[in-house]
């Protein structure tokens, strides 16, 4: 069985659900909706005996087009694990991006940021000449940036305090810096922080790292190793919008692209488009009256 959750418009409501359960009939699959009043939209969730997730999110797709949605096999449940990018996911910011501003490199920088989260270069590459660029950067800068221009997605806390409080581990695993990452990791209330750190020598900044890069690959493994310490069965939670969250976002039961590149978006079996990070919680299932909001 499959199902799906999905953030509508009251407007022509049924008429959508006619026309999907139409074009699901096309392709000799029956099937079931409910719809759950939200405020300010509706909860759908369908459910169909099919097994194909790729004909079950193009009919979604034609039929409820621009809507929040996740897709999942036989059941969507309360994960017991949430693995987070940061930048552009968690935080509205790309941190190098406004790092690199102070260094009057900002145009420069942000334009191999925006090539690497496409997945038109390779991450690490594109990683290293980035940061060789800000080479003689004062180290206050980081503090400065930190204090001025990082800023947490709308709803991030609410998302993570309200995984917690259900008994989820929460994971915050970046391609960018623990001098921004512990900070916020903190602010927002992940558990565990894995990132990448800048090697900083007499005050500055000497164009380097300190030890391996945080890359798709360790993002997966640390999804991967904290879901084997949990008990089985437990589910798991990926949010990510660049082309280095894809390994992540896909060994996740529920894989979210948060205002996505395109292939972020594309290899992900949920997508939030519309809302803010609460829309998640939305597509867990969790009602508002359980959210965390302090």
């Amino acid at each position: 069985m499959l199902i799906a959750r999905l953030i509508a418009e009251r407007a022509d409501l049924l008429t959508h659900i006619e026309a999907l359960k139409h074009s699901l009939d096309a392709e000799g699959l029956p099937m079931t909706a409910s719809a759950e009043d939200l405020g300010g939209g509706v909860l759908v969730e369908v459910q169909t005996m099919g097994d194909s997730i790729r004909v079950f999110a193009d009919a979604l797709d034609a039929n409820f087009p621009g809507c929040d949605r996740l897709i999942a096999v036989d059941k969507i449940a309360v994960p017991r694990l949430f693995v987070s990018d940061m930048d552009s996911t968690m935080i509205g910011q790309e941190c190098i991006d406004e790092l690199a501003d102070y260094a009057g490199l900002k145009e420069k920088i942000a334009d191999i940021t925006e090539r690497a989260m496409q997945g038109e270069l390779d991450f690490a590459a594109a990683l290293y000449e980035r940061v060789s660029l800000l080479k003689g950067l004062e180290e206050g800068a980081i503090a400065a940036c930190l204090a001025d221009r990082i800023t947490a997605m709308p709803g991030a806390k609410t998302l993570v305090q309200t995984l917690r409080a259900k008994g989820c581990r929460t994971v915050l695993v970046t391609g960018g810096f623990h001098h921004f990452a512990d900070d916020i990791a903190q602010q927002l209330g992940f558990e565990r922080v894995v990132g990448n750190r800048l090697e900083v020598a007499d005050g500055k900044l000497s164009g380097g790292l300190v030890g391996a890069i945080t890359d798709s690959g360790v993002k997966r493994t640390v999804l991967e190793e904290e879901q084997g310490a949990l008990p089985a069965g437990a589910t798991s939670l990926a949010t990510g919008d660049g082309a280095n969250d894809i390994p992540m976002l896909q060994a996740a039961d529920y894989g979210i692209a948060y205002h996505a590149k395109p292939k972020a978006r594309d290899a992900a079996n949920g997508r939030v488009d519309a809302g803010d990070l609460t829309a998640v919680l939305h597509l867990l299932g969790i009602a508002e009256p359980d959210w965390v909001t302090s």
